[in-house]
C-alpha cells in the first residue's frame, strides 16, 4: 500500500483528536464539545463568566473574613459568647446552597448582591472556628510572660496572641478561599452570574463543563496560593525558625 493511502486517515484523526479549527464548530458540538479546537475557538465566552467568578470569589472572603475575625476576637474576649457565635456560624453553614440562594430572591432580590450574602455566610464557621483555634493553641505560659511585662490585653492581644495564631488563621482563609468558589458556582441561581451558568447551561455539553471546572479549579488554586504567600509574608518568623 502506497504511503500516501495513509494521508487521508491520518488527517481525519488528526481532526478527530485536537479539532480542525476551521470546522471545529461544526463537528465538536456533535462530540459534546470535548476536542481543544472547539475549545480554544470558544475560549473567550467564558472570560466574562470567569471573571464574574472571580469577583464572586475575592469580595464574599474579604468580607467574611472581616466579620468571621471580629466575631472570634469578640468571642475571645467575652468567653460566654463563644458557644452562641459558634452555633450561629454553624447553623448557617448547614443551609443547602440551592435553597439559601433561593430564599434571599425574596428578599434582597436577584444579582451579585444576593450572591455576595450567601457566599459569606459560607465562610464564617471556617474562618471563625480557625482564628478561634489559633487563639485558644497560644500556651497560657507565653500570655503569663507577657502580663508579667505589664503588656495591656489589647497589647498582648495583637502583639502576642494574634502573632502566634496567623499559621492557624491562614490555613482556615485557605479552606475558604476553595469552599467559596465552588459554592459560588450555584450564584446563577440569584442572576449573578460566574462560570456555574455555563456549566449548567447544557450539562451534557461537555465542551462547557469541562473548561468551566477547569477554570474554576485553578482560580481555587490560585486563591490558595496567594493566600499561602500573604501567610510567608506575615509570618516572617516561621521561615527562620525552619532555617
Amino acid at each position: 500500500m502506497s504511503d500516501l493511502t495513509y494521508i487521508p486517515v491520518l488527517a481525519q484523526l488528526n481532526d478527530d483528536f485536537f479539532g480542525n479549527r476551521e470546522g471545529a464548530a461544526d463537528r465538536c458540538p456533535g462530540n459534546n464539545g470535548l476536542c481543544p479546537g472547539w475549545i480554544a475557538d470558544n475560549f473567550s465566552d467564558y472570560l466574562h463568566p470567569f471573571w464574574e467568578h472571580v469577583l464572586l470569589s475575592i469580595v464574599p472572603l474579604a468580607i467574611g473574613f472581616v466579620i468571621a475575625t471580629s466575631l472570634a476576637l469578640f468571642a475571645h474576649r467575652y468567653r460566654v459568647a463563644q458557644p452562641f457565635f459558634l452555633a450561629f456560624v454553624g447553623a448557617l453553614f448547614t443551609i443547602p446552597s440551592i435553597a439559601f440562594y433561593l430564599i434571599l430572591l425574596n428578599i434582597t432580590g436577584r444579582g451579585f448582591g444576593t450572591a455576595v450574602v450567601v457566599l459569606t455566610a459560607y465562610t464564617q464557621v471556617l474562618i471563625y472556628r480557625n482564628v478561634m483555634t489559633g487563639l485558644q493553641e497560644v500556651p497560657a505560659e507565653t500570655v503569663d510572660v507577657a502580663n508579667g511585662m505589664g503588656l495591656s490585653q489589647r497589647q498582648i492581644l495583637f502583639r502576642v496572641e494574634l502573632p502566634m495564631a496567623l499559621p492557624t488563621i491562614f490555613a482556615g482563609l485557605r479552606i475558604a478561599a476553595s469552599s467559596t468558589v465552588g459554592i459560588a458556582g450555584f450564584a446563577f441561581f440569584a442572576g449573578a452570574g460566574g462560570l456555574g451558568g455555563e456549566i449548567f447551561s447544557d450539562p451534557a455539553f461537555k465542551g462547557n463543563v469541562v473548561t468551566a471546572s477547569l477554570l474554576m479549579i485553578l482560580l481555587a488554586t490560585a486563591l490558595e496560593l496567594i493566600v499561602l504567600l500573604v501567610q510567608r509574608l506575615c509570618t516572617p518568623w516561621e521561615r527562620a525558625v525552619a532555617t
